[in-house]
Order: C-alpha cells, then sequence, then structure tokens
C-alpha cells in the first residue's frame, strides 16, 4: 500500500525513512508550508507584553525558532521571562525549546484538546496571560477555549500556513499515481492540512474514498467525519494518539493487515 506522508518537508524525514525500512512504498507530499511573518508594529507591541506572561503555548519547532529570533529583536531577555511555565505542544517542539534552555511541559496527546488537560493550565484564575506562539489560523479552539475562561490571550502569528507551490505542481502525477492504486493511506496532521489536501481533490472525490486517513486526535477525527458525512462518500479513518514514528508504523500495519 502507498503511504503519503504530508508532513512539512522539515519534519517528513525520519518517518519516511522509517517506513522505506519497513518496506513500505512513501509519497513525500507536504501539503503545509511554513513562512515566516514580517516585524510588524503589531509584533513589536505583543513582545513589549510578553514578561506579563504566566504561560507561553509554543506550537511547533517553527514558532519557536522564529519566536527567538523575534525575542532577541525585541531587546527581551530569556531571564526576563524566567518565571514563565512553557508548553511545547508536542516533543519535537519541546526539543527546541530545550536548546535554548527552556523546559516545557507536553501533553500526552499532541493536540488543543491534551494540552487543555495540562495541569497548569487547569490551575490558572481568571485574568492571568497567555501567549500563543503560532501559525495563522492554528490552535484556534484552544484559545477560544481560554478566552472564555477569562484569560487575556496574546495572540503571536509568527508564521502563514499554505499548500507548497511543489506540491501543486504535483498534482497531475499524483492524480495519475493515485488512479493505480486500490488504496493509500495518509497521515493528516492538522486541519489546514486536511483543507489543502480536498482543496486539491475537490473534483476528484472517487480518488479521495481510496484513502485510509489517519488523524492526530478526536477533533480532527470528527472534522474529517464530517466532511465523509456530507459529502456522502466512504473511506476509513483512524486516530493517531501522536504523531510519533512507532505509532504511525503501528497503525499502519494493522491498515494494511485490514486489506
Amino acid at each position: 500500500m502507498l503511504f503519503i506522508n504530508t508532513r512539512p518537508q522539515d519534519r517528513a524525514e525520519n518517518l519516511s525513512h522509517a517506513l522505506r525500512m519497513a518496506q513500505i512504498d512513501v509519497l513525500d507530499l507536504p501539503l503545509l508550508q511554513l513562512l515566516p511573518r514580517p516585524w510588524s508594529a503589531d509584533l513589536s507591541e505583543l513582545y513589549r507584553q510578553l514578561p506579563a506572561a504566566q504561560v507561553i503555548v509554543v506550537v511547533s519547532p517553527t514558532a519557536v525558532q522564529i519566536g527567538m529570533d523575534y525575542l532577541k529583536q525585541s531587546c527581551i531577555t530569556l531571564d526576563q521571562l524566567q518565571h514563565v511555565q512553557w508548553i511545547a505542544v508536542g516533543d519535537r517542539t519541546a526539543q527546541a525549546l530545550a536548546q535554548y534552555g527552556i523546559s516545557a511541559e507536553v501533553p500526552k496527546v499532541e493536540t488543543s484538546e491534551g494540552m487543555l488537560q495540562l495541569p497548569v493550565l487547569q490551575t490558572l484564575n481568571s485574568g492571568q496571560c497567555l501567549a500563543f506562539w503560532r501559525g495563522e489560523g492554528g490552535r484556534l479552539f484552544m484559545m477560544d477555549q481560554l478566552k472564555q475562561q477569562g484569560m487575556r490571550i496574546l495572540n503571536f502569528i509568527l508564521y502563514e500556513r499554505r499548500c507548497p507551490v511543489f506540491t501543486q505542481c504535483k498534482l497531475a502525477n499524483i492524480l495519475s499515481l493515485l488512479e493505480k492504486q486500490a488504496q493509500y493511506a495518509m497521515v493528516v496532521s492538522s486541519e489546514a492540512s486536511w483543507l489543502n489536501w480536498i482543496q486539491l481533490m475537490q473534483d476528484q472525490k472517487q480518488l479521495i474514498a481510496k484513502g485510509h486517513y489517519l488523524v492526530l486526535g478526536e477533533r480532527l477525527y470528527q472534522v474529517v467525519s464530517n466532511y465523509k458525512k456530507n459529502q456522502a462518500t466512504c473511506f476509513n479513518i483512524t486516530r493517531l494518539p501522536d504523531l510519533k514514528t512507532d505509532s504511525i508504523l503501528q497503525k499502519l500495519v494493522v491498515v494494511q493487515g485490514n486489506t
């Protein structure tokens, strides 16, 4: 079975290598490209307020890189943030923060829902300040939930998320390849990735139906399930607890065994 690895190019290599070592045919097809937002007056004002935050939520290694670059540009030091509790969406983000000497809390499930279950967020009082280092369109659910609890949110949009031009240019070859497949499997790590996939395949519902989608977390599972229901199409969906290579391999073995 063909496996489509949709992770951003800089995060896909380890998974693709492990799958190929397991004799699984892999197509590297990133559905998200992360492009830094330029420094602006809005970002400058947000960084000025950052020392007032009790918690900083960092959603990706890219957010770490850009966030730290702009922290330096803002002339704020990590010493001024020693009181802050850092939260990383997953292990790779935590590792990126660790390179700056920062220890971060990591949820068991790498989703907004998983992060909301962390004890540090359960014990916050109304009116306390949280900062989000994120990309355009990401983590809106989590921020909305915290706003409803009376938290003050500093919303750092550090990068934009787009469907890579490279992927769009390969569309004809992708369609030709999928037409030859009885079934394929695909990892879907975010709603933005899923929406980009649907946009690419907008006239190819028969090819969408060939997919077995490995999706991260319950909320994304519901997003993909709702598409399946609303479009009256039929395909298989499997929930992933995280994006670790072993977790994906284990699920994929089950998928292959059912085909």
